[in-house]
């Protein structure tokens, strides 16, 4: 089992979820965990719906190329119509008559203000709009830049959730090295106070001195303080692995198996081959990079002309009264030139060509510096490259040498045991002394301390090198 791939079906944390309001307990494997993570952890949610909305923003990019059909509806009333003004010339006998000038006074090259007499006083007017795109190379490469950002959304999710899993793993393991830490040292406890409460007796039976039982007991209440340690770092550790799952911090959870059924499985070697492609940070930066050179390609498409074809169909009527707007108060038919104040329907069809045929040299610079920042990405990925090569080695030296360090810290735990049990017995049959119980005793403490903080390396080291080979399966 790896870390990296996620083999329980998401539902079954949903599935566990439903039997808390029951009063079960969860109980959980590591890929039950990661499994309810993915699931829950916010950073997981946010990015699930960064990948929903890139897929939405490619539908919103699409619906730019369909018919785009708008309309509109307008009645007004003007109580003051803005008048006409002219210079009088009795020649063109436009907005005054001779006679009215006369009456009025006004000579030849005087500037009047008539009424408006194009206009009534209330208008309506509605009509329906219809735009459609035949040719845009900037739409053309935005749909290509939309499917684009849509698979850099799923490849941010990918990493994302690569790394919420590989965090859970190492807080799943931590528990277990912690519970099964507590039960040694229980068992470390529960020896030490037999074997007090016999030295005890022995004392009150004038066997022993009392000093014996006296160190035996400063031993066995140092044991008694760092039990109560380790199970507050339990427990801390428990509470860390919720977070990482976003799991209810009041809910109890177990979990299943121990950490001796995963040393032999887990903290062994792998092997070093990788392959960039299996690296989700790595497809991001690749993506990224596409999308870049499309945002390229869109800067040459602005040099294109843009092509629409659109339509307009409408009518409109007048009338001396807003209420006119709404009957008909002449009564002649009228003919094909002239007819009575109804809505009169017009329309208008055609193309419409725009083409930005120079822009300041704005575009050439703007294609330059994209260039530039493309250059930029292909160094980043240059160095990435490198930068795993080395990630995958050092990762590598850190497992084997945590093998070889849990190894012996494994035989020395084992040595320090059987040298207590040694000195436990030579105790026993008079040839000892609690003193040396007690180095041995300390020294077993120290021995399975270090043997625990190399197996938590390994398993550590581990999950690193399969994050960095991107390991999948």
């Amino acid at each position: 089992m790896t870390f990296s791939k996620l083999k329980l079906p998401s539902m079954l944390a949903l599935l566990v979820l439903s039997s808390f309001g029951y009063g079960q307990t969860a109980r959980f494997g590591v890929e039950e965990c990661m499994a309810y993570a993915i699931e829950n952890e916010a950073n997981s949610i946010n990015a699930t719906l960064d990948e929903e909305i890139a897929a939405l923003s490619v539908k919103e990019t699409i619906g730019i190329g369909l018919p785009q059909i708008s309309g509109s509806v307008n009645v007004q009333h003007n109580p003051d119509l803005p008048r006409f003004f002219s210079q009088y010339d009795p020649n063109s006998g436009f907005g005054i008559t001779q006679e009215q000038a006369q009456s009025l006074g006004i000579q030849q090259g005087d500037v009047f203000g008539a009424q408006n007499f194009f206009q009534l006083q209330s208008n309506g007017d509605m009509n329906l709009s219809v735009n459609q795109l035949i040719f845009n190379g900037s739409y053309i490469v935005g749909l290509q830049a939309a499917k684009t950002y849509k698979k850099l959304a799923a490849k941010q999710k990918d990493y994302t959730q690569s790394e919420i899993k590989a965090a859970v793993a190492k807080a799943y393991f931590n528990v277990l090295i912690n519970d099964e830490r507590l039960k040694l040292y229980e068992s470390n406890i529960d020896r030490l106070q037999k074997l007090y409460e016999e030295t005890e007796a022995l004392n009150e039976n004038g066997f022993v001195e009392k000093i014996e039982v006296d160190r035996l007991k400063v031993t066995l209440n140092n044991a008694n303080t760092q039990r109560n340690n380790y199970e507050n770092l339990a427990d801390l550790s428990m509470k860390l692995l919720k977070f990482q799952m976003n799991y209810p911090l009041d809910k109890p959870l177990e979990l299943e198996g121990s950490i001796s059924d995963f040393v032999d499985g887990e903290v062994q070697n792998i092997p070093q081959e990788y392959d960039l492609a299996n690296r989700s940070d790595y497809q991001t930066m690749i993506t990224n990079k596409e999308f870049q050179e499309l945002n390229l390609k869109n800067m040459y498409a602005g040099g294109l002309p843009v092509i629409q074809a659109f339509g307009t169909f409408g009518a409109n009527t007048q009338s001396t009264s807003f209420g006119g707007l709404f009957k008909q108060e002449s009564s002649f038919s009228g003919n094909s030139q002239v007819g009575p104040d109804r809505w009169f329907s017009y329309s208008a069809i055609g193309l419409r060509l725009n083409w930005s045929l120079f822009t300041g040299l704005q575009r050439n610079y703007q294609i330059q510096q994209q260039k530039v920042e493309i250059k930029k990405l292909e160094n980043s990925l240059s160095q990435f490259e490198t930068q795993v090569r080395i990630e995958v080695e050092q990762q590598g030296i850190l497992l084997k040498n945590a093998n070889e360090n849990l190894a012996i810290q494994k035989e020395n735990m084992e040595l320090a045991q059987n040298i207590f049990n040694i000195s436990e017995i030579k105790y026993k049959e008079g040839v000892g002394s609690s003193l040396e119980i007690v180095n041995a005793d300390n020294e077993l403490k120290q021995a399975q301390t270090n043997f625990f903080n190399a197996l938590f390396d390994a398993v550590i080291a581990k999950i690193d090198l399969t994050r960095a080979i991107g390991a999948r399966d």
